[in-house]
C-alpha cells in the first residue's frame, strides 16, 4: 500500500500526544458488506448499518478493490450526474482518470486525490486510462460523499486536484505511525483540501505493535475505516480489522494501534480517519443525488433530464454514452 511516503518517518513533524483529555470510546464496529459498482468493479460499503446521525455530514463510502486486474478487466464508471454533494476519490494503488462536464479532470495515482464539488450539478465519468486497461494490474482507493448544508445544495460546482506531495506528512512521537492529513487540520498542521464542510480526513499507517494518538475537534464526529491490516481502535482496544469501521463517541482524542503480528498480506496497519462537523439537516438521497427532501430528488431527475445539470465535452464515437441514474444508494 504506497499512497505516498518516505524512508524515514523521524524527519517528519511530531503530532504531540494529547494530555488528559477525554479519549474517545468505540461505540459500534460494524463489516463493510461487498457489492459492485459502475461498470462492474468490486467495492466494500464501507458506512453500511451505521445510522446516518453518527456519519453525518458524510452520506456514504466505498472501499474500490483492492484488486489486481489482468489485462482487459479494469472498469469504471460510465458518465453520470451528480448534485448537492462533494466526492473525494483517493487512489492509493492504480490509475483513474476523472472528466466532468465543469471542466475539471486528470489522472490519479499512488496518494493522489481528487475533490469535486458536484453542488448545483454536474456530470462526469471515472475510468481507468487505456494502458492500463491493456495491461491490468492493482487497483485500490476509495471514494467518499461529503453532504453539503441546504445554503449550498446549489453552489458552483468545483474542482481539485490534490497531488500525493501536496499532503501533510506527520508521524508520531515514536515514530511509529505515518499521518497522511489530506484535509483540515491535525495538531495545527492542515492538509491542502479545500472543504466547503468543515472535516478532517486523514490516511494513517501504523507499524506492527505501534500506537497512535491524536487530537481531534470535539465538535467533529469520528470515524476509523480500516482499509488494511488488524489492530484496535479506542482506549478499551477495541479489535478492528480490513473492511471493518469504527464508530467513536464523544470526546477529544482518537487512538487506533496495530498488532504485533499481521495476519494477512498487509505489513500495517492503515486506517482512514475521517470526520466532520455535524449538518443536522434531513437527507434525501437517491441514486447520484444527495438532497434535503424527495421533492428536490425529484427536480434533480428532471433537470438531470432536461440537460440542466451539464453538457458532456465531445468524445469519440467508441466513447461511453450517458446513461440513466441508478438507484445505487437507497433513500435516506
Amino acid at each position: 500500500m504506497p499512497a505516498v511516503t518516505v524512508e524515514n518517518l523521524l524527519v517528519l513533524p511530531r503530532v504531540t500526544e494529547p494530555g488528559p483529555q477525554a479519549e474517545r470510546p468505540v461505540v459500534k464496529v460494524t463489516t463493510a458488506p461487498s457489492g459492485v459498482e459502475g461498470e462492474g468493479f468490486p467495492v466494500r460499503r464501507a458506512f453500511a448499518g451505521v445510522d446516518l446521525k453518527q456519519l453525518d455530514p458524510f452520506v456514504h463510502m466505498d472501499q474500490m478493490g483492492e484488486v489486481e486486474y489482468a489485462p482487459g478487466e479494469p472498469k469504471g464508471t460510465p458518465w453520470h450526474p451528480h448534485r448537492g454533494f462533494e466526492t473525494v476519490t483517493y487512489m492509493i494503488d492504480g490509475v483513474f482518470r476523472h472528466q466532468d462536464s465543469n471542466g475539471g479532470g486528470g489522472l490519479i495515482t499512488n496518494g493522489d486525490t481528487q475533490w469535486m464539488t458536484a453542488g448545483g450539478g454536474i456530470l462526469h465519468i471515472e475510468e481507468p486510462p487505456e494502458d492500463l486497461v491493456a495491461s491490468g494490474g492493482l487497483f485500490h482507493g476509495f471514494q467518499l460523499w461529503v453532504n453539503l448544508p441546504a445554503r449550498l445544495k446549489l453552489t458552483q460546482p468545483r474542482y481539485q486536484d490534490i497531488r500525493a506531495g501536496q499532503v501533510a506528512l506527520l508521524t508520531s512521537p515514536d515514530g511509529g505511525a505515518l499521518l497522511r492529513v489530506i484535509a483540515g487540520q491535525i495538531g495545527g498542521h492542515a492538509g491542502p483540501g479545500i472543504t466547503h464542510t468543515p472535516i478532517t480526513l486523514v490516511h494513517a499507517t501504523v507499524s506492527p505493535g505501534a500506537r497512535v494518538r491524536i487530537p481531534w475537534r470535539a465538535d467533529f464526529n469520528a470515524l476509523g475505516y480500516v482499509l488494511a491490516g488488524a489492530g484496535s481502535a479506542g482506549a478499551e482496544h477495541r479489535p478492528v480489522r480490513t473492511g471493518q469501521l469504527a464508530v467513536f463517541g464523544p470526546g477529544e482524542s482518537i487512538t487506533v494501534a496495530a498488532d504485533t503480528k499481521m495476519d494477512g498480506p498487509s505489513p500495517s496497519l492503515d486506517v482512514l480517519l475521517l470526520g466532520g462537523e455535524p449538518i443536522r439537516e434531513p437527507v434525501a438521497a437517491y441514486g447520484p443525488f444527495v438532497m434535503n427532501t424527495r421533492a428536490e430528488l425529484v427536480q434533480a431527475f428532471e433537470d438531470y433530464q432536461a440537460g440542466r445539470l451539464g453538457t458532456i465535452p465531445a468524445q469519440p464515437a467508441s466513447a461511453i454514452v450517458p446513461q440513466e441514474p441508478h438507484p445505487g444508494h437507497d433513500v435516506l
